[in-house]
């Protein structure tokens, strides 16, 4: 099925432009929201201009002061180029210039936006490198490489299964989770739900598979991994309630600066009777080999690399605005204040030290390629759910009133009437202006405080999953890796040198 335009499609060796990204989202897919279905997200208000930021980082690719940034050459054959996060990697500089990449494109969202193309990159990437791991589905690996680096495709995932009846057997949910419904020598027909596709309105498609192997137990027509075009047939996507409009509503963008541009909506994802073409199946009914696919396939590897990016440049967005904050409300040299801002400065230091070290000590793979080293990428996955929730604390803590202290938008201000009073009883501390207090403070309420700004503190808990398992796989990692056996070799060496009767011969230590 076609997902762009006769023009677009003809574009083979560059990715898209912002213009043809947003033409490319106008083919009928079938989107609903307070109701109703949208005809086209880069016009409704629910979607508009959160598909304008996803455009601006396309229109990125082409700007030639970003582009020796952004970009390589394919290694494709087709003689383009692409954003360097959409080739695999092949040493530690070039991952080091990946990051530097992935690092450009969150800025022009100020690490707001989470699930943008270069997200899914990381899967694109494992299936260039990793193909044989496919099996008999290895061309379409192949093939899929080749067209998510050509065009820098968007993709989104849909791999956790509803919260509905997880403590049931799972042929007892078979009316929810994605299954098999009926295979012919074409393809697959799937049904069921998947929770929650983030941002995926604005997405070319879909990759949907598990996230966990215990949430398909043994159920062969459970055991799925394949990529759907958003507007195929039976895809529909039911959206949570938009922010971006909530923003146009309520205000203006001096209102709710984040909220009206950068709002990822999540939607529940359903596939009524879908029909999935072979050459987009990835694993079909094969318990073991979905299994093991997050372990081995590569992705779980790559993709924590793009989040720490994203989250650290986030944190400078936060660190900077809390800065501002403090020097708004007349606090910023109280010695308890400073403490906490320093607190969330060692926060943001740790994890670009975490993104350093992945590319520093790298780790071989197939195909030539290079994974971050896997125990930064780890430790990043434990503390940065910790790290948001404390930051979001010590932002309340410590800009405390000042939060709520603020007119009720750009209105009052505009009313001359009021403005007057506004201008002496709600002026910033250091000889700011009222103005400039309350942009400065609207823009951090609406970082943490507005549904908005809670949806995120939700995100970031749980952007890499259950964070027991979490936990569970860094634990997993450090067995795997030989490091638990280091770390135990040196307990034992230090045992090893004196028993009951005092230091062993040799030691160079006196008993008594």
């Amino acid at each position: 099925m076609n997902m762009w335009p006769e023009n677009i499609k003809k574009e083979s060796n560059r990715p898209f432009t912002g213009e043809e990204y947003l033409a490319s989202l106008k083919d009928d897919r079938e989107i609903y929201i307070n109701g109703e279905r949208v005809k086209d997200v880069t016009t409704h208000p629910a979607f508009r201009n959160s598909a304008r930021s996803m455009a601006k980082l396309y229109d990125a690719l082409h700007d030639e002061e970003l582009k020796h940034k952004l970009c390589w050459d394919t290694d494709t054959g087709n003689g383009g180029y692409t954003h360097k996060f959409f080739r695999f990697a092949t040493s530690s500089d070039e991952l080091k210039e990946q990051q530097e990449a992935i690092a450009e494109w969150s800025k022009l969202t100020f690490g707001w936006m989470g699930r943008t193309p270069d997200y899914k990159a990381a899967f694109g990437n494992v299936l260039g490198a990793n193909t044989s791991w496919y099996g008999e589905y290895e061309e379409n690996a192949k093939n899929w490489y080749k067209r998510i680096q050509e065009s820098c495709l968007y993709l989104n995932h849909a791999i956790v299964n509803p919260p509905i009846d997880r403590h049931k057997p799972l042929d007892q949910v078979k009316d929810v989770y994605v299954r098999v419904e009926k295979e012919t020598n074409e393809g697959i027909w799937v049904s069921g739900a998947k929770v929650v596709a983030t941002n995926s309105a604005l997405t070319h498609y879909t990759f949907i598979g598990q996230g966990s192997a215990q949430v398909m137990g043994e159920n062969p027509e459970m055991a799925l991994m394949f990529i759907c075009s958003m507007n195929a047939p039976g895809m529909k996507l039911i959206c949570r309630n938009s922010y971006e409009l909530a923003a146009k509503n309520g205000g203006n963008p001096f209102d709710f600066p984040l909220s009206s541009r950068f709002d990822e909506n999540d939607a529940i994802l359903i596939l009524d009777n879908v029909f999935i073409p072979k050459n987009n199946i990835l694993i079909n009914q094969d318990v073991d080999t979905c299994r093991r696919w997050f372990a081995e396939g590569g992705f779980g590897r790559l993709f924590p690399m793009q989040g720490a990016i994203r989250f650290a440049t986030k944190l400078d967005f936060l660190v900077g605005l809390l800065n501002k904050s403090l020097e708004c409300t007349g606090t910023l040299e109280y010695r308890g204040v400073q403490a906490q801002l320093g607190q969330v400065v060692a926060w943001r230091n740790m994890f670009w030290s975490c993104i350093r070290a992945m590319s520093a000590n790298t780790e071989s793979w197939h195909s030539g390629a290079v994974l971050p080293n896997g125990d930064a990428l780890h430790a990043y996955r434990v503390f940065a759910p910790q790290a948001y929730s404390e930051i979001v604390n010590i932002v309340k803590s410590t800009v405390a009133s000042g939060l709520i202290y603020l007119p009720s938008g750009h209105m009052d201000i505009k009313n001359d009437y009021l403005n007057q009073y506004l201008e002496q009883y709600v002026r910033g501390s250091n000889d700011i202006s009222s103005l400039e207090r309350i942009k400065v403070l609207k823009l951090m309420w609406d970082a943490i405080g507005t549904e908005f700004g809670g949806r995120h503190e939700l995100y970031e808990i749980n952007y890499a999953g259950s964070a027991e398992e979490v936990k569970m796989q860094c634990l997993r990692h450090s067995r795997n890796s030989k490091n638990m056996d280091d770390m135990v070799a040196l307990v034992d060496k230090c045992m090893g040198s004196y028993d009951i009767n005092g230091w062993e011969s040799g030691s160079g230590y006196v008993s008594s």
